[in-house]
């Protein structure tokens, strides 16, 4: 696959023209909803949550009124596995990951959640757990709730309840689409899918990730990332450092991805026309 990536390479480097994006970019690049100097996706919201976006305006601003806008760094820990949900949080910017860990302290990240919705949706399917391991993998600012008052929200508003529990439908369609990624597609597919899926949520094109991290994120071991990362720089679809990643080819990394991507946006995006 990314032989193929590589053959579409225009000898002039990484600029596109508009005609050359697949159409829900070149659409999307006329709208005011994407900052001109910045990445198109269709998941990012430039600084704003996308599922409070769909809420009633009145409902909005009752949820609105009961949170408290926090910025927090990498590797801030929100949720340990098996605890009580204290919090719901709404990224504004940034991204959180959901990791599952092993006894011998082997990870591997099941779901993420950018600024498309929230993390804790699974409150609204009466659970008062965490399951997973939630920790910050971009720094960005986001809002939180207490779980009470998101609980006496949700009986408030319809609305809210619904929405949060068709994003609790869409996560539950990444973490079994991640099982089977995990276990049948090659590690240069699953760490384009990766990439892709960070790359719609931080919203900006130079990402701060370690080897180390990414490993984790993937559950294999660094010098597999190490590989995988060289190849696709080899190939112009991103360029490496040790602690950062800048994605140069946004469209060719789509062409590289495995199947899941899309399967997982789908169920996204379905929620995002509502």
């Amino acid at each position: 696959m990314l032989g193929a990536a590589w053959q579409r390479k225009r000898a002039n480097g990484q600029q596109h023209i508009e005609g050359e994006l697949p159409q829900h970019y070149a659409e999307a690049a006329r709208t005011d909803r994407f900052s001109a100097g910045g990445p198109v996706t269709r998941i990012n919201r430039l600084g704003s949550n996308h599922l409070l976006s769909l809420l009633p305006r009145d409902d909005r601003e009752h949820v609105l009124g009961r949170c408290e806008k926090l910025s927090m760094e990498v590797g801030r820990v929100l949720y340990e596995a098996g605890e009580p949900i204290a919090h719901v949080y709404f990224p504004l910017s940034g991204m959180i990951s959901m990791v599952l860990g092993a006894s011998d302290g082997a990870t591997i990240e099941v779901g993420v959640v950018g600024n498309e919705g929230l993390l804790g949706a699974s409150i609204a399917l009466g659970s008062e757990r965490s399951h997973v391991k939630a920790l910050i993998q971009v720094a960005g600012e986001f809002l939180r709730m207490t779980a009470q008052d998101f609980r006496a929200e949700a009986k408030r508003s319809t609305a809210l309840t619904g929405l949060a529990q068709r994003f609790a439908q869409s996560l539950m369609v990444q973490v079994s689409q991640s099982v089977m990624c995990n276990r049948l597609h090659s590690m240069e597919e699953r760490i384009c899918r990766w990439l892709l899926m960070a790359h719609d949520r931080a919203g900006v094109d130079e990402i701060g990730l370690t080897q180390q991290f990414i490993s984790e994120m993937l559950g294999v071991r660094r010098p597999s990332v190490t590989v995988a990362a060289g190849i696709l720089q080899k190939a112009g679809l991103i360029r490496y450092s040790r602690s950062k990643v800048t994605v140069l080819d946004r469209a060719g990394l789509e062409e590289s991805a495995c199947e899941c991507y899309a399967l997982v946006n789908r169920e996204l995006e379905a929620l995002m026309r509502r």
